[in-house]
């Protein structure tokens, strides 16, 4: 397995990370022992960062990488760093009904992330959203006490524009930021990932696959079940999601021209934008687990990079990455 380090102060941790939301939440029904065959799977791969959120069908996801760290050896026990998502405040039916950043809320998440992972700390520690009534430096500052009493061991940030990590920076150490990027997700290119850069902050990557639109698994005719709330997004409504797989199809010309898959060839990409860029993949199954850390044996070429950005260029996506209502309550928007 390969490694990066998160930024100048984060941790090391494998070019891959897992994240876990698919097994509890928002892509319909999953398998509980598959998905925990899947984080074994991964540990035995050498995959050390664990990505979660404490929100993840309000505590199952945390509850589930819990009971695979307890079932698994020490020795891959040890080596798991858990990245954890907060702030997110949920109904009992599910609904969603805002942000939390106050600093008593920062602590009283982060109790339960402990009890509930069964970890004595978090490796890295994150607000999922901005609350916009808290200025983001009383939230990081919050983190940064946990830190200094050893209950987080590294401060993260999620989705958030250029002005805000800056803001955050100021207040302590920032290991990485987490926010979607993929190749038809490329916002974060022309201000945040400078400001990363610029302020030695690392990114793990979420969606670069897009939530299995540019897998080249998903297919047109595809039925989503109701719980699935890709069956919302609008890069998988009607016209947007036939334009959207016209370009999957052309990068799969370019990734069959170089024997990988689809989904490969993609994670590839993004691997091959910085050292300082970790991909989550999702992956909710060994078979998929297995394809994708194919992508860490993909070397691509200058003239695969252009042959891919080609098939896909930027902007050319159909279609917002969220519904409005989620846009709005992102800072790496605005």
């Amino acid at each position: 397995m390969l490694n990066r380090t998160l930024g100048t102060t984060g941790p090391q941790v494998s070019a891959l990370g897992l994240g876990c939301m698919g097994m509890s939440a928002l892509y319909g029904e999953a398998d509980r022992a598959e998905s925990i065959a899947t984080i074994h799977a991964a540990l035995d791969a050498g995959v050390t960062l664990l990505d979660t959120g404490d929100f993840y069908g309000m505590g199952h996801n945390e509850m589930l990488i819990g009971e695979a760290l307890r079932s698994t050896g020490a020795a891959r026990r040890e080596k798991a760093l858990t990245s954890v998502k907060f702030g997110a405040l949920r109904d009992p039916d599910g609904g969603w009904s805002g942000y939390d950043g106050r600093p008593a809320a920062v602590k009283n998440f982060a109790a339960y992330s402990l009890q509930r992972l069964g970890v004595d700390h978090i490796d890295i520690y994150r607000i999922a959203r901005v609350d916009p009534t808290v200025p983001i430096e009383e939230t990081i500052g919050a983190i940064a006490e946990l830190v200094e009493a050893g209950h987080v061991r590294h401060i993260g940030l999620s989705e958030v524009g250029a002005d805000t990590i800056r803001r955050a920076a100021s207040v302590a150490p920032i290991a990485d930021l987490q926010i979607e990027y993929s190749l038809i997700s490329r916002g974060i290119e022309e201000q945040i990932l400078p400001a990363c850069r610029e302020l030695g902050i690392g990114v793990t990557a979420y969606g670069v696959l897009s939530r299995g639109l540019i897998s080249g698994h998903f297919s047109r005719d595809r039925q989503l079940a109701a719980n699935d709330f890709r069956g919302m997004s609008p890069r998988f409504q009607g016209e947007n999601l036939q334009r959207n797989l016209d370009l999957v199809d052309a990068l799969r010309k370019v990734a069959e021209e170089r024997g990988a898959s689809v989904a490969q060839t993609a994670i590839a990409w993004v691997l091959s934008r910085g050292e300082d860029i970790v991909p989550l993949v999702g992956a909710r199954r060994r078979d998929r687990l297995t394809e994708a850390l194919g992508a860490l044996d993909l070397t691509l070429t200058p003239a695969d990079l252009t042959a891919i950005e080609a098939a896909i260029p930027a902007g050319s996506a159909s279609g917002a990455r969220y519904p409005e209502s989620q846009m709005a309550h992102l800072d790496s928007e605005h």
